[in-house]
């Protein structure tokens, strides 16, 4: 078993992967007392054999991640750097490192998952776009807020613009509150749709169009296409990757 572990921005997601499942699951907020909840929570788990993690934080929360699987486990966590070329997928960044592990991974899991031609839509703290094309290629993508740090920003930087509770998204709002929901969440899907516009070309015309992140479910009915949710693309991703790694060092 593999423990794999997902650093976002909001909250931390892991799971063992057994074979070709996840037996078992799990997350926490960052507002949370990590190091003990992952302690009583890891206490009841079976012990893996490997732990693999992908990070989007910073070094003092990878540490308190590691150091709680080194207590619990006696393992310490292989951290995946995105590369220029893993698994099928070639990176279009110049300088790969730059682009975040969690979309390298999820374009990982769209490749190996057999969605290519895709675009990707992940919705969370930030809003990214990527274009996969069929033979595993990253075209390249777009980093936007998200529709709730768009809302954050517009407060932050407004005086007179103070709604009294959180928003609706409706077509014509007549309140701040839905106003300022519907503007951030509306213009979040209008970006999405432009992408996918300008990259069905390069990707053969008619691309699967993917949206994960915590607020998928939210987006997906205010876009103009279908779309596929796909939840948890960057714990399948990385399982893509450690089974991988493990196979090439096997032959090594």
């Amino acid at each position: 078993m593999i423990l794999l572990l997902d650093l976002g921005n909001t909250r931390l997601k892991f799971a063992l992967l057994d074979g070709a499942e996840f037996s078992h699951r799990g997350a926490f907020g960052w507002d949370a007392d990590i190091a003990h909840e992952l302690a009583t929570l890891w206490a009841s788990w079976p012990a893996p054999v490997r732990v693999v993690g992908a990070s989007v934080v910073d070094p003092a929360r990878e540490t308190a991640v590691a150091v709680a699987a080194q207590k619990a486990f006696g393992l310490s966590p292989v951290w995946v750097r995105t590369p220029a070329q893993a698994c099928g997928v070639t990176n279009a960044y110049a300088e790969p490192h730059r682009l975040g592990v969690d979309r390298f991974l999820a374009l990982v899991d769209a490749h190996a998952a057999g969605r290519s031609p895709c675009v990707l839509a992940s919705v969370g703290t930030a809003l990214t776009l990527d274009a996969l094309d069929a033979d595993g290629r990253h075209l390249g993508g777009w980093i936007a807020p998200g529709p709730l740090l768009m809302q954050q920003s517009v407060l932050g930087a407004t005086v007179q613009v103070r709604p009294g509770g959180a928003g609706a998204i409706r077509d014509l709002a007549d309140n701040t509150a839905d106003g300022l929901a519907s503007g951030c969440w509306q213009a979040c899907a209008a970006l999405v749709d432009r992408f996918v516009e300008r990259s069905a070309p390069l990707l053969g015309g008619h691309p699967t169009v993917t949206l994960g992140g915590g607020d998928a479910a939210v987006l997906a009915p205010l876009l103009e296409r279908e779309v596929l949710l796909v939840p948890d693309t960057v714990l399948r991703g990385l399982a893509v990757w450690a089974k991988a790694h493990t196979e090439t060092a096997k032959i090594a």
